[in-house]
C-alpha cells in the first residue's frame, strides 16, 4: 500500500517585525512582538509531485495531528509543510528556541534516516530568492536578528524522485516512522544533542 502525497497550500504564521534604528543609527530588525516564542519549529518541505522528495511535507502533516492533539504541546511547537524554503521564514526562525527542518535525501542510501546539526552558511547573505536552504535562512537570521536558534535537519534517503508521481516509494515509506520518532525525541530533548548525520 502506497503513502499517498496530500496536497495542501503552503502557510505561514508571522511577518517580519518592523526595522529599529539603534543608537548609532543602524537598523535592527526584531522578531514580531504578536508573536509568541516557540520552543521548536518544525518545517517539512519538498515537492509533492515528485515521489519520495514529498517525505518533508507528509512527515510535517503526521506530526502537525500528533501536536495539535496536544494542547501543552501545541501551545509550544509550531509545524509546518512546505514546497519550498522562502525568505518570509526567517522571522519564524528568530523566535524559535530550536528550528527542525525534514527533508528527502539524494546522499543518503534510500531509507536510511539522518540527524544533522546545522550552521548559518554565511556565503548566502548575497541572495534572497524566492527559494533557499536551510543554512541560507539561518544566515539571514544572524544578520537581521543577531541571533541563531539551535537548528536541525532531520532527512532520510529517497528511492523514487520522478514527476508527476504523488506516492512515496516503498522504502521511503519505511522512513515515515523513524523520521516521526526523531523528530519528537529533538522536540522535547536537551541542548548539546549528538548528531548522526554524514
Amino acid at each position: 500500500m502506497s503513502a499517498t502525497v496530500p496536497q495542501r497550500d503552503e502557510h505561514s504564521h508571522s511577518t517580519a517585525g518592523g526595522p529599529t534604528p539603534d543608537a548609532e543609527g543602524t537598523a535592527t530588525v526584531h522578531p514580531s512582538s504578536t508573536t509568541r516564542p516557540l520552543r521548536a519549529l518544525v518545517i517539512g518541505y519538498g515537492s509533492p509531485i515528485r515521489g519520495d522528495d514529498a517525505l518533508g511535507p507528509l512527515v510535517a502533516d503526521q506530526l502537525e495531528t500528533r501536536v495539535s492533539a496536544d494542547p501543552e504541546l501545541s501551545a509550544q511547537v509550531d509545524v509546518q509543510a512546505r514546497h519550498i524554503l522562502t525568505a518570509e521564514l526567517v522571522d519564524d526562525l528568530a523566535r524559535a528556541e530550536r528550528v527542525i527542518f525534514i527533508d528527502a535525501a539524494a546522499n543518503l542510501p534510500p531509507g536510511e534516516v539522518s540527524r544533522q546539526r546545522l550552521a548559518p552558511d554565511a556565503s548566502a547573505l548575497s541572495t534572497m530568492a524566492h527559494f533557499h536552504d536551510p543554512r541560507e535562512l539561518l544566515a539571514w537570521c544572524q544578520a537581521l536578528y543577531q541571533r541563531v536558534p539551535e537548528t536541525w535537519l532531520v532527512s532520510a534517503g529517497g528511492a523514487d524522485w520522478g514527476y508527476a508521481c504523488y506516492a512515496l516509494s516503498e522504502t521511503a515509506q519505511t522512513a515515515v516512522a523513524p523520521m516521526i520518532a526523531e523528530v519528537l525525541s529533538l522536540i522535547g530533548a536537551e541542548p548539546d544533542i549528538p548528531d548522526t548525520g554524514p
